[in-house]
């Protein structure tokens, strides 16, 4: 028989095993939330309503909107590009609430080692709704799509388009600095390899590499060029043979000098506060993990497994307190073991075992939740390698299995071993999408002001069910999921959640958009043109904050790109008032319990808006919310190096091959199972004895004094570059010997819509910088030392 189980597509397929299935009569759990006094009626009515959210399953508990007709038809724009669908069409947004949108269409034909091609540049200032040809500003020049629109983290109106003008011998730069309005131009004294990047703290500041594997700088925003470093490459196959003899290096002056920080490196990261470094040991046979907190001027060895060549590490995640780091088990299982760090990046704790990561397609499903803290979901390969979800709430503490959506429906002849995995739903996110080629057209998206929302494609039932994935909303940070939308579909977050948007994804043409006022409980259609459209892609303004959405495709004909614009404006007819909002506890289980609530040491009650308000929050709406500290618990607690949590257990076990062994790694001496997550934030209550000896005696590294690995002799100087500017806010990293080039400097949003995408393709999502974050601060891009320099 057939287990049953549902798969958030975090992404991925399960196999067969025998059992039972219960179908659809128990219970479902209520959604946790807290309302005030008063109003009980009307929380049964909403616990009522969201049994069913797909609009295919509820038009008996939902009522239409009035109005939405006349509301959006007048509100609805549409405008065709004169250039073909042939070739590109990438979007760039261009500051934060300016309205002004950089479309770019690029048709480029290979030709005897070259490329030649057109490109036309367009710019709206309302949205998207109607565009200008400006394809004069930058003198009709062909601009390479891999170049594409680099717009200034700083919201300042900074653009840079990099113009390939070789058949006058080089390449020329389009300079703006007011949103797209005039741009000047200068040529460049080499030839850019990849797009210009900005420094976060000064955008004046821009870095990039040539086809040369020089390191080039500027200081004025592109109007002149030094060369700070030679033989900075960017392609592993050209040195092979110095593996573990690279040199890891820093500037503070911006090139002018620069300094060695490590040495005999393997690869090295950057992520949040820390700087890892995969340090070769021995005879070269092995690699251990190092880490600093001081942007390299001291390092320690992390309480990590060795690793060798067959396997890698990679960071999952990181922030100003803590990682998540992936060790690969030994052999090509596709799986390891993900553990996190204390504060000092040097601690580590078994976090999760079997954690699914394909060594061939460098595929991981684990993903940070941006609309509650604490929340993480990934898949795991299980003993019978059946994939399953598990999510954390707790920054990786502890680890479960989703719950079971409650408007879904199992069989009743099938049982998992467990009761609480039957049914359970999965997610499908990036190895459902590369590796399974499902049909998923879009991975699982937060916000975080969005509050507790989740939008996921995901499935309940057996491998067949996996095949046809429907999207689920979650509005508690993953603790309850509830079917919205059959099938997969394209969707956004706008207004801060007060409005969600949705367009089925097919390879038909398609006239319809869903949306939703109340967190995917119900959702209504609008027809948006009477000439269907054969649907691109869908676009909004970064930080869903934005009323507006743009629906981009191509008629029948396929001739030429169309865009139409739905405001959504007009529909919600008032401004939110203070009536409209509701205290909403996160992580509540339990209202009762004195604890309810408490994760990573405080509670955190916010005012989330009520789901029958139809208002506008606006494009300045701020999250509120309240802070209380709880006393600690064992769930404020990691276990320490040596220790772990067996599969639902709250207890920290020791692991049988550290019985007896003292830990001599970076801090000598001893531990007592437990120690305080990172960030956690609890006052009094259990506090279990550490027992370490004294915190300055540290193993200090040796990642600066190696003996060489072999006696060959290298002609070529092999360096890794890490370039500081002023305190370490100003970060890029670059490989002499490195595999991708990935980097710390923020790339605003940049979209590529082409024609004839394929149905199980990610479609017009970001293809420059899928790490795309709104501020301005710098970023960590997930990375493994297989993938920099394997």
């Amino acid at each position: 028989m057939v287990s049953a189980s549902w798969l958030l597509l975090l992404g991925l397929c399960f196999s067969a095993s025998a059992g039972g299935e219960q179908r659809g009569g128990g219970k479902p759990s209520e959604p946790r939330r807290l309302q005030s006094g008063g109003d009980e009626e009307r929380h049964v009515l909403e616990r009522t309503e969201l049994s069913k959210r797909s609009a295919a399953l509820n038009e008996q508990t939902c009522t239409a909107l009035s109005g939405v007709e006349a509301a959006l038809l007048n509100n609805t724009n549409t405008f065709t590009f004169k250039v073909r669908t042939m070739g590109s069409l990438s979007l760039a947004w261009v500051g934060d609430g300016s309205g002004v949108l950089l479309v770019l269409t690029t048709f480029q034909v290979p030709l005897f080692m070259m490329r030649f091609g057109q490109s036309n540049l367009y710019r709206s200032e309302d949205y998207g709704k109607t565009f200008q040809d400006v394809t004069h500003l930058i003198n009709h020049t062909f601009i390479q799509t891999e170049f594409g629109i680099a717009i200034s983290p700083d919201q300042s109106g900074k653009v840079i388009l990099t113009g390939d003008v070789s058949d006058i011998g080089g390449f020329r730069l389009f300079r703006s600095q007011d949103f797209g309005l005039t741009f000047v131009s200068n040529d460049l004294p080499f030839e850019p390899l990849i797009q210009m990047l900005y420094n976060p703290g000064d955008c004046n500041t821009l870095l990039t590499l040539s086809i040369t594997s020089e390191l080039w700088l500027s200081e004025d925003f592109g109007a002149t060029w030094r060369k700070i470093h030679d033989s900075v490459l960017t392609s592993l196959s050209s040195c092979l043979d110095d593996k573990g003899m690279l040199e890891l290096r820093k500037t503070v002056d911006y090139g002018r000098s620069f300094q060695t920080i490590a040495t005999r490196v393997y690869s090295f990261v950057l992520g949040g506060r820390f700087v890892f470094a995969s340090i070769m040991t021995g005879m070269g046979t092995e690699r251990m993990i190092h880490v600093s907190v001081d942007g390299g001027e001291l390092w320690n060895m992390a309480q990590l497994p060795t690793v060798n060549h067959e396997q890698f590490y990679s960071i999952l995640a990181a922030n100003q307190d803590m990682i998540f780091m992936h060790v690969d088990d030994p052999g090509d299982s596709g799986v390891g073991t993900i553990y996190v760090s204390d504060d000092r990046g040097t601690v580590f704790s078994k976090s999760l075992e079997r954690h699914l990561y394909t060594t061939t397609g460098s595929d991981t499903d684990f993903t940070a939740i941006a609309s509650l803290r604490g929340v993480y979901m990934t898949s795991v390969l299980t003993e019978d390698d059946a994939v399953e979800t598990v999510i954390t709430y707790d920054q990786g503490a502890k680890w479960e299995t989703l719950h079971r959506p409650q408007n879904s429906h199992c069989s009743t002849d099938t049982v998992l071993l467990s009761q609480i995995n039957c049914c359970s739903k999965h997610t499908h996110i990036k190895y459902a999408i590369t590796t399974m080629r499902m049909n998923v057209p879009m991975l699982p998206l937060s916000q975080p002001n969005a509050v507790g929302l989740i939008l996921a494609h995901g499935s309940v039932g057996d491998a067949e069910s996996a095949l046809s994935p429907d999207v689920y909303v979650s509005d508690d940070g993953g603790y309850t999921w509830l079917l919205a939308l059959r099938g997969p579909h394209h969707y956004a977050i706008l207004d801060s959640g007060g409005l969600l948007v949705a367009m089925e994804h097919s390879n038909s043409p398609v006239n319809q958009i869903k949306f939703s006022t109340d967190e995917g409980q119900c959702w209504h259609t609008y027809n948006f043109t009477n000439d269907p459209l054969h649907f691109s892609g869908m676009d909004s303004e970064p930080g869903s904050r934005s009323m507006n959405v743009s629906l981009w495709g191509y008629r029948n004909d396929f001739s030429k790109w169309v865009v139409i614009t739905v405001d959504f404006r007009k529909l919600l007819t008032r401004d939110c008032n203070e009536g409209d909002y509701v205290q909403w506890l996160a992580h509540s289980a339990d209202p009762s319990g004195s604890n309810d609530g408490c994760v990573l040491g405080y509670k955190e009650t916010f005012l989330r808006l009520r789901k029958d308000s139809v208002c506008w929050n606006g494009r300045d709406y701020a999250v509120t919310k309240k802070l209380s500290p709880c006393p600690c618990t064992v769930d404020d607690y990691h276990c320490d190096f040596g220790y772990y949590r067996p599969a639902n257990s709250s207890e920290c076990v020791e692991q049988e091959e550290m019985k007896g062994r003292p830990l001599e790694f970076c801090l000598n001496g001893t531990t007592e199972h437990y120690r305080k997550i990172p960030g956690d934030q609890c006052e009094g209550g259990f506090q279990p004895d550490r027992k370490e000896t004294d915190l300055r005696r540290m193993c200090t590294s040796n990642a600066l004094h190696p003996h060489s690995l072999v006696s060959s002799y290298y002609e070529n100087e092999t360096t890794i570059l890490l370039l500081s500017a002023v305190a370490g806010v100003w970060l890029v990293k670059k490989y002499v010997c490195g595999g991708r080039s990935v980097n710390l400097f923020l790339v605003h949003r940049y979209s590529v819509m082409r024609e004839h995408v394929e149905a199980n393709k990610i479609e017009g999502v970001d293809d420059i910088d899928t790490h795309y974050m709104e501020t301005g601060k710098a970023q960590y891009n997930e990375d493994s030392d297989q993938d920099l320099l394997e």
